[in-house]
């Protein structure tokens, strides 16, 4: 790769291959691209400005260094070895051949230039420069920087080979390039070369092949073919009326192609991108490069077929997660687990019928549409519920759990005791103190072997009896009432109200608690200034009023400093690691919020509470016959869901309690593995899982390839977006709400918290770096309790992924706020600064012209 770059590596592969024939030809190598640049000072300048450079200058220093390379003087001992190989009026593809290219992390397809039909020595030799220009055409310059790839470290060989002039040619997919099934392939041909379908000139012919035999087929109109133009280069020719409709390919050559196809995809040992051609002699491959877009497969020793169901979509972290934080989410959780592409699956294929579709789809329809299509059940799909019917808690682990029946009688758990939620709250402290204590000073192999321990304990501690049973107990009071309230009376989600300002829920409170230190840094200008700024929390005391606030925000990292943006992935940083993270909602806050607005909003959200308990007491009283009855089950149930609602919240706030003290150990441990030069740095070990991990502490050495193999392979499933439902023959399967009760040109969700609000959405992706108003509406892909400083400001909530139980859903109903969750690309489909209106009690989103 280094040497011929991607494409010519992957060339001089595909020639080695038995059955594969590749046009021939040769690799002007990136030592002669080095050469000559080397011998130009003003690229090397301007490559050094480009790579300090923002996105702005892009376009100018690209162009200046493409006109550069295009003229460089090709050294004559240098041109003679280019032109020696070359046969006299034969005719050459002159191809780009970066370093960067066709990697198992990032094609480059179409961002660097090929020339085709090029005949002459010096015609050769002119199109090698260009080829090498097209390093820094603005496209590929622009394709590094999304990419993360250095300019200068990028060089470039070149492929001359032998031109095929063939009656068809196009591309084939060895896996569905939209659905990832990898027991399909898609053949897209075209008459003539494949210019025309690369530059969208035609509509090809697309066939799809599974199991050796076409199952698909359609058939394009295909007015043009380029073809090799006689004076060299191509040209665009009409294709004869009678042929536009005829198809490229007959079955036979199909399958053909089909089976060549796997050949070179078993040869490679992944889905291959494949660029053929068909002459008289048959099938010539002139290029395969691995298929970048598609999500990997979890591993099945036993080669069945196979469901999975994504644990991020349900645990609101649908973003990569490194080994080390995949390994300790594992040990923490019951169910088990599998992973891919940086993401974590749980295997239902056992448990795949009706009852677990029902369960999956009341917490998320689009997943439980998903798992329709995969059995080809006919079922439809539920209406959305109200938004506290919902799915037994799932704290710590994502195996399904059981659903509570839809229309029950009232549940007969504990009696309202807050006693109980006191006492479950004073044990978890104290094991947290216990913890503390009992893993300082370990290391070695005797740190890795307790916290290995104490994850157990956790599984242990979330799913003890009276844990489930309080938060069952807060869930199926919420459910109760829903339901019978809809029906007594025609009121539509009616625990929300119910539920606000409940106590105990450590996640509201924690949002609420900002507005506290808003209020101490307010009165100190100069210190809202300095953080403004980017000053450290270090340097406050030496400005008035900044000792107090250094000690509030101090206080409150103390409480909650343990939260971060997926902060299920212990590798994440916390807010406690990188205060600033949380500096600029807090400033939002001074900003937006007026003193002493804590205790009025959680006084408003008791009146609330109170004044809807009352109108629903006394409607019920009214209602003739057995009101009076009613009214006091009513009661019971509303008792119930205020004393045990807020824990719900409480077990994850334990769990990445847990995690933190997990975390300073083992970073003090990967700090002695780095001063004594086993690792090279001590975030590394976030690329070990927890038994390599202890491996590596035992043995005193670790495996710099395989980390470094680690890190890039995060990097590629950073840029993949995890399906909800996948299967083992790599089909991600989308689900659909299948409504027919929603206002046309509006957006269908989930509602997880009722009311109607109207305002400006703001599409945010990093809570850090939001710029919220008051009356906002937040869109975002996912929230977790990270994000609940930024509920405080704003006055609806949407997001692309989400259940009913999810911390956004209960925070937006403990704060009131209208919620629709699981709109799928509302990131994109909503814009920022549109006026929406978010209808949470129905479930939909709708655009305010």
């Amino acid at each position: 790769m280094a040497t011929a770059g991607g494409k010519g590596a992957h060339l001089g592969e595909l020639a080695r291959i038995d059955g594969v024939r590749v046009p021939p030809g040769f690799c002007v190598t990136t030592a002669a691209f080095e050469r000559v640049m080397a011998a130009t000072p003003a690229i090397h300048d301007r490559l050094e400005r480009l790579a300090a450079a923002g996105p702005d200058a892009v376009p100018t220093l690209a162009g200046e260094l493409r006109h550069i390379v295009s003229a460089v003087a090709v050294p004559d001992d240098l041109a003679a070895e280019i032109t020696g190989p070359i046969v006299a009026n034969a005719a050459y593809a002159v191809r780009s051949s970066a370093t960067a290219e066709d990697s198992a992390t990032a094609s480059f397809a179409g961002q660097h230039d090929t020339y085709l039909n090029v005949v002459g020595e010096e015609a050769i030799l002119d199109h090698v420069r260009r080829c090498w220009a097209s390093l820094f055409a603005e496209r590929a310059v622009t394709y590094r920087l999304r990419n993360g790839v250095d300019h200068r470290t990028v060089t470039m060989a070149v492929v001359v080979q032998r031109m095929i002039f063939p009656r068809a040619a196009g591309i084939m997919f060895t896996a569905d390039p939209v659905t990832g099934n990898r027991r399909t392939t898609s053949i897209d041909a075209g008459f003539g070369l494949g210019e025309a379908l690369v530059s969208g000139l035609v509509h090809a012919d697309v066939y799809r092949v599974r199991d050796g035999a076409v199952t698909d087929r359609a058939i394009g109109t295909k007015k043009l073919a380029v073809v090799a133009s006689p004076a060299g280069g191509t040209e665009h020719r009409e294709i004869e009326p009678e042929r536009q409709g005829l198809p490229v390919l007959t079955d036979a050559e199909i399958v053909r192609l089909e089976r060549l196809g796997r050949h070179v995809e078993a040869h490679f040992g992944s889905p291959q991108d494949i660029e053929w051609c068909l002459d008289d002699e048959g099938f010539a491959i002139v290029q395969s490069r691995p298929i970048t877009t598609l999500f990997p497969i979890p591993a099945a020793a036993d080669g069945e077929w196979h469901v999975y169901v994504s644990v991020g979509h349900q645990q609101m972290m649908t973003e990569a997660m490194k080994p080390l934080g995949l390994s300790v989410w594992k040990a923490t959780s019951p169910g088990h687990m599998t992973d891919a592409g940086g993401r974590l699956f749980v295997d239902v294929t056992a448990r795949l019928g009706p009852d677990l579709i029902a369960t999956l789809g009341r917490s998320d329809p689009l997943i439980g549409d998903a798992l329709r299509t995969v059995t080809g059940l006919t079922t439809p799909a539920p209406a959305p519920q109200p938004a506290a019917s919902s799915p037994a808690p799932q704290p710590a682990a994502s195996s399904p759990a059981p659903q509570p029946a839809a229309s029950s009688p009232a549940p007969e758990p504990i009696e309202a005791d807050p006693g109980l939620v006191a006492e479950l709250i004073a044990e978890r402290e104290a094991s947290l103190a216990a913890l503390k204590s009992d893993i300082s000073g370990k290391s070695g192999t005797a740190l890795i072997d307790f916290v290995v321990a104490d994850l157990g304990r956790i599984r242990d501690i979330l799913f003890e009896p009276r844990n489930m049973q309080v938060i069952m107990a807060g869930m199926e009071a919420a459910g109760w009432l829903n339901d019978h309230l809809r029906d007594w009376l025609g009121e539509k989600s009616a625990a929300d109200a119910l539920a606000q300002s409940a106590p105990h829920n450590v996640t509201s409170e924690m949002g609420l608690a900002l507005l506290d230190v808003a209020d101490v840094l307010r009165p100190y200008p100069q210190v809202v200034a300095f953080l403004q700024d980017g000053g450290e929390l270090g340097e406050l005391p030496g400005l008035p009023g900044g000792r107090a606030a250094r000690d509030a925000i101090e206080g409150y990292l103390t409480s909650y400093g343990m939260r971060c943006v997926g902060e299920i992935d212990i590798t994440r940083p916390r807010w406690s690691e990188q205060p600033a993270t949380l500096l600029p909602m807090i400033l939002g806050a001074v900003r937006t919020a007026e003193p002493g607005e804590r205790a009025r909003r959680f006084e408003q959200g008791l009146r609330e509470a109170h004044r809807k308990e009352q109108e629903i007491l006394a409607r019920l009283r009214d209602l003739p016959g057995d009101g009076a009855a009613k009214a006091a089950e009513t009661k019971r149930m509303i008792d119930r869901l205020r004393t045990f609602a807020g824990y719900r919240e409480y077990p994850k706030y334990h769990l990445v309690s847990r995690y933190l003290v997990y975390k300073t150990a083992l970073l003090a441990e990967a700090r002695r593995l780095t001063r004594s030069g086993v690792l090279r740095d001590p975030e590394d070990i976030y690329f070990l899982t927890l038994e390599e991990l202890s491996e590596v502490v035992r043995t005193q050495r670790a495996d710099a390839e395989l980390l470094r193999d680690r890190e890039e392979a995060f990097r590629a499933y950073e840029t993949l977006t995890p399906p909800r439902v996948l299967t083992s023959d790599g089909e991600a399967v989308t689900g659909s709400y299948h409504r027919d009760d929603l206002p046309a040109g509006t957006l269908a969700g989930l509602p997880v918290s009722a009311g109607i609000v109207e305002g400006r959405a703001r599409v945010v992706h990093d809570p850090a770096v939001a710029d919220l108003e008051p009356g906002d509406i937040l869109v975002t892909a996912y929230t977790d309790p990270s994000w609940t400083p930024a509920f405080v400001t704003v006055a609806g909530l949407v997001t692309e992924v989400g259940g009913l139980m999810t911390h956004g859903a209960v925070i937006a109903r403990e704060y009131g706020l209208p919620a629709v969750v699981g709109v799928e690309n509302a990131t994109r489909l909503i814009r920022d600064g549109q006026r929406i209106r978010v209808h949470g009690t129905d479930g939909y989103v709708s655009p305010i012209s």
